[in-house]
């Protein structure tokens, strides 16, 4: 046995990316932890063909291939990292990770040590959303080996929801966007 296999496993905070709101607000959360630890940081974007492994096997033969959606879902974990982190990074060792997979059970898969921290957005509270869709959040409470840390929307968040009811129940008239239309 080498040294390097006697050594302990560097912590580490695993957080769930999928681009909205709520999953950039974890990775920022995300990035504070593992610096206020002295962890390392590994964000996952969980992926999988559009309808599940099932419905892309029976799909038509224009479906892409495994490798193709795999390399869609780097890309836009990188691009991800970078409108959060920029060209600085976030402060921290980073291994940024893809995985097949729903983001539940993804996640859950990579933070497989008790010493882990697993940060995960909150998602939406909305009562529809709720029935419409399942809760990764839900989900790694269940099933982590490791503490969850559930970040709440950003304030942000909740003001663009509030702007986007107000403007659904209100009719945009083209004039009011000019400085003629009076």
């Amino acid at each position: 046995m080498s040294g390097d296999d006697d050594r302990p496993a560097s912590p580490r905070v695993v957080v769930g990316v999928s681009g909205s709101l709520g999953s950039v607000t974890a990775l920022s959360r995300a990035a504070d932890e593992a610096r206020r630890r002295g962890a390392e940081l590994w964000p996952v974007l969980a992926w999988q063909p559009p309808g599940g492994d099932l419905a892309s096997r029976r799909g038509p033969a224009t479906s892409l291939p495994a490798e193709e959606w795999r390399r869609l879902a780097r890309e836009r974990l990188l691009g991800i990292l970078d409108d959060v982190f920029g060209d600085t990074g976030p402060g921290v060792w980073m291994y940024a990770v893809v995985a097949h997979g729903t983001p539940g059970a993804a996640l859950v898969e990579v933070a497989d040590r008790e010493e882990d921290i697993l940060v995960v957005g909150t998602g939406r509270r909305d009562p529809w959303h709720r029935v419409s869709h399942r809760s990764v959040t839900r989900y790694c409470l269940a099933h982590a080996a490791c503490p969850v840390l559930a970040v709440p929307p950003s304030p942000l968040e909740s003001e663009l929801a509030a702007v986007r009811r107000r403007n659904a129940w209100r009719r945009l008239d083209a004039r009011d966007l000019t400085e003629e239309g009076t």
